[in-house]
């Protein structure tokens, strides 16, 4: 009695064909998506380019291209005009555009930093040690960036008059230079970019500086998260739930060996400092995404209550016409299980 793979030598030396009934299937065209990064490679963009490298992507039937970003708001609307599918950006923007374009505006589906990266910094010898310490000083922002923009919230949060903190606008590149040679008392500032900032100006961001978060002051926002387009929402599902994945296995990763993902990085931009953007990785993790509640509900997940009063900030601080649902910003649904999307410890 011949085996099947016998019958089908023999068959293909007498130029027939055998149809086998559980032949394997051609491999179906991957799903492409574009992806939109919030700024210029950086240490916390290691994840997406493991997943890349590591087939992670490639496994959920995707065809992922990565490319630099403008800025995390600039996320929100480089998605919005269709020029890219998915992006990584900040989920106040997405809060934003829901208020004013719902039509358009994207949907968040796995949520990264738990903490946002909105912080006042001052030299360690300042005298600067709260908000109340502002009053009657001039701080540095660019103008349009969000911890500018919700200062007057934060303060007000505090029972602080806004009129009492002078802001000078600045280009984002002087912040930390103009602190440190004494031009403004303190500057707003994202973390985990005046962080390495302040590494490569020869200085130490953990002995010299104090940072005053505004999380911990009061302002308990969300922050950057991934996030899709309505189309690629609706039109494929099972291609967002495989991206979803993939970027969640990778982050799994990173937290689990920092130095292997930041040389993986460097593969893909060998200008950066590895060292420098070792340090921005391990800082974000500490600073903004593992937390009590990320170590509750899992990587990727949020609060719909604390979601729900991040809108009503949000609204208050940029006259929103309308307070959207938070369903309508965050859908978990895309979601793998919790168990999958559990706090690993961190490499040493």
């Amino acid at each position: 009695m011949f085996t099947i793979t016998r019958r089908a030598a023999l068959l293909a030396g007498l130029g027939l064909s055998l149809a086998l009934p559980f032949a394997p299937a051609v491999a179906q065209e991957r799903t492409p998506i574009r992806f939109t990064l919030d700024w210029k490679y950086q240490g916390i963009h290691a994840w997406y380019f493991v997943a890349q490298e590591k087939g992670y992507f490639r496994e959920e039937g995707l065809d992922v291209t990565i490319d630099q970003g403008e800025g995390s708001s600039a996320t929100v609307t480089r998605i919005m005009s269709g020029a890219y599918d998915a992006g990584f950006g900040d989920i106040n923007a997405v809060i934003q555009q829901v208020a004013q374009k719902p039509a358009e505006a994207p949907v968040m589906v796995y949520h990264i930093y738990n903490k946002p990266p909105f912080a006042v910094l001052t030299k360690a010898d300042s005298g600067i040690t709260g908000l109340k310490d502002l009053v009657g000083k001039t701080v540095g922002g660019p103008a349009g960036s969000a911890a500018t923009r919700l200062l007057p919230a934060l303060l007000e949060r505090n029972g602080l008059d806004p009129s009492g903190v002078e802001v000078l606008n600045m280009q984002p590149n002087l912040q930390e230079q103009m602190l440190i040679r004494g031009e403004v008392a303190a500057s707003l500032v994202f973390n985990v970019t005046s962080y390495v900032n302040l590494i490569q100006q020869g200085q130490n961001p953990d002995t010299g500086f104090r940072w005053i978060s505004y999380a911990d002051q009061g302002l308990d926002l969300y922050s950057n998260g991934v996030m899709v387009s309505q189309a690629l929402a609706r039109d494929k599902p099972q291609a967002v739930k495989g991206l979803v994945r993939a970027i969640n296995r990778a982050i799994q990763d990173v937290m689990a060996d920092p130095a292997a993902a930041v040389k993986t990085l460097v593969k893909v931009e060998p200008l950066i400092d590895a060292g420098s953007e070792q340090r921005r990785l391990r800082f974000a993790f500490d600073a903004m995404m593992i937390t009590p509640e990320s170590r509750e509900i899992g990587l990727g997940d949020l609060s719909d209550d604390r979601l729900a009063r991040s809108i009503d900030v949000m609204a208050a601080a940029y006259k929103l016409p309308n307070q959207p649902a938070p369903g309508r910003i965050f859908d978990r649904s895309f979601l793998p299980p919790q168990t999958e999307r559990r706090i690993i410890p961190t490499a040493g």
